[in-house]
């Protein structure tokens, strides 16, 4: 379950998307801002990462996927993967990283596709009580097998579109500009919003 805050985010998420995006190689913004088109979420085992993530666009241009994850302190050998450092009014200071560098998140996106575990379902606390939030789009697997490898540490990122994504008990493909599959191997996660239907990753164990 991920338990949402109602608070304020300095700078927003999508002003921090929108300084880092231009500078990725797989980006391809039209003109406009860049706003956010749907989201989906993943559990932290732990429950000491936010894992969100974002379906963007920039202008009239493709839909990007951009998997997040929400530290309360800097992920040690990651600097690379920093999208950027906010103030949350609950939380306090929160370092935002491009999760494909975040193993936290590679062992959330295996344990989704391989062991077919879903996304976070997504709940505000108000007054005491949970409140469901209703998520703006859903993932759905195809090929899930029994079980998902453990996965300790992310050993190589290439930051492509495929971004593809080695980790040490398996490897993952994240598809940045959505509307097109390529058919990689292996199991694949979809997503669906608004009437619409894409694939979104694919996972191998190792």
């Amino acid at each position: 379950m991920a338990l949402l805050h109602r608070a304020e985010l300095r700078p927003s998420k999508l002003e921090l998307l929108a300084a880092w995006l231009p500078r990725r190689s797989w980006f391809a913004g039209g003109d406009g801002p860049v706003e956010r088109v749907a989201a989906y979420r993943f559990d932290d085992p732990a429950g000491e990462v936010g894992i969100e993530t974002m379906l963007v666009r920039a202008g009239d241009g493709p839909v990007h996927q951009v998997p997040l994850t929400y530290r309360g302190a800097p992920l040690a050998g990651a600097d690379q993967w920093l999208v950027g450092t906010c103030e949350h009014s609950v939380l306090g200071r929160r370092w935002v990283y491009d999760a494909c560098g975040d193993p936290v998140y590679a062992a959330a996106l295996a344990h989704a596709i391989l062991a077919d575990g879903g996304q976070a379902d997504e709940h505000f606390e108000v007054d005491g009580r949970l409140e469901a939030r209703t998520p703006s789009m859903t993932v759905a697997v195809e090929g899930a097998g029994a079980d998902a490898p453990r996965v300790a540490t992310v050993e190589r990122v290439d930051d492509g579109d495929p971004t593809r994504v080695v980790a040490d008990t398996v490897e993952l493909s994240v598809l940045r500009r959505l509307g097109v599959d390529p058919g990689l191997r292996g199991a694949r996660l979809t997503g669906s919003w608004d009437g619409r239907s894409t694939a979104l990753a694919y996972a191998v164990p190792r």
